[in-house]
């Protein structure tokens, strides 16, 4: 098949500093593209994942987008639903309505602009309650600590099959070292408190009271996300519904990685939203 010029554009997201948030590559116009194709790139790039735009099926919806990651097509993402947009109205889309509407494989995520911020509303949860406790145990041992280390848990399903778990402080969160044999086959999101968290917030506005950290099986065992869209609109709907968190936080992610993601969550009604900056780092066009 004749390769095409396609236009192209990696973005960096949960993030207003390039190189310190979490990179997604965008293909601008997919149309033609197999299945085949689009995973092939998506594991060339390297990246957590590669999104591919296309015109909507749905009239509802302002495009199309299927999502990438190393070895798997997922139903929906986070950070790609933020990128894939900014990337999108960057290029000139414009949306029908006062909201995006973004079409995937769970069906329409609604995006709205957040001042200078893109945010999109969490898409229900498909499963949710607590972990079956062979699971925390599971998780416990993968994690390399105690099950009573593990103060709350919970399904955290939202397309991606996060199990979620809270330790009682970021640095046990962030002092982990998973073992990926363990925890082989399971997208594990772990959140801890950055200091003393009520659910009135206790933070200084723009400082982060949480801290995540995602990690999921890829061809070679285990990675870790630099920033999650997915699981921090899960968490979001667990720890708020459940009264472990404020309406309105920012979550930290990427920081072993030496990133500095901020994901800001706010929930309106009955609705939460997942919101964060985004920045083009590369603009040009790819050869498919």
């Amino acid at each position: 098949m004749a390769m095409k010029n396609r236009a192209f554009k990696q973005v960096d997201v949960f993030t207003a500093e390039r190189f310190r948030g979490n990179p997604l590559a965008v293909v601008l116009d997919a149309v033609g593209l197999t299945p085949v194709q689009m995973q092939a790139f998506t594991d060339w790039t390297n990246l957590s994942e590669a999104t591919f735009i296309l015109p909507p099926e749905n009239p509802s919806a302002d495009y199309r987008v299927r999502i990438f990651c190393p070895g798997r097509e997922l139903p929906f993402a986070g950070h790609p639903t933020l990128g894939s947009c900014h990337a999108w109205l960057e290029a000139g889309g414009q949306p029908h309505g006062e909201f995006i509407v973004q079409e995937c494989g769970v069906g329409l995520v609604k995006i709205r602009r957040d001042g200078n911020r893109l945010a999109f509303m969490a898409p229900p949860l498909k499963k949710s309650g607590p972990l079956d406790e062979a699971d925390v145990k599971l998780i416990a041992r993968g994690l390399g600590i105690d099950r009573k280390d593990i103060i709350h848990h919970a399904w955290c399903d939202n397309g991606p099959n996060w199990r979620g778990v809270m330790l009682a402080s970021s640095e046990q969160v962030l002092a982990l070292s998973p073992d990926a044999q363990i925890l082989r086959g399971l997208d594990v999101g772990v959140v801890g408190p950055r200091g003393k968290v009520g659910v009135t917030g206790a933070h200084a506005d723009g400082e982060a009271q949480f801290e995540i950290r995602a990690f999921f099986p890829v061809k070679t065992g285990m990675a870790e996300d630099p920033v999650t869209g997915s699981l921090n609109a899960a968490v979001a709907q667990w720890l708020i519904g459940a009264g472990l968190a404020p309406k309105q936080y920012i979550a930290s992610q990427g920081t072993v990685l030496g990133r500095a993601g901020r994901v800001h969550i706010r929930q309106d009604g009955d609705d939460i939203w997942i919101g964060g900056d985004s920045v083009t780092c590369i603009d040009g066009s790819v050869q498919i």
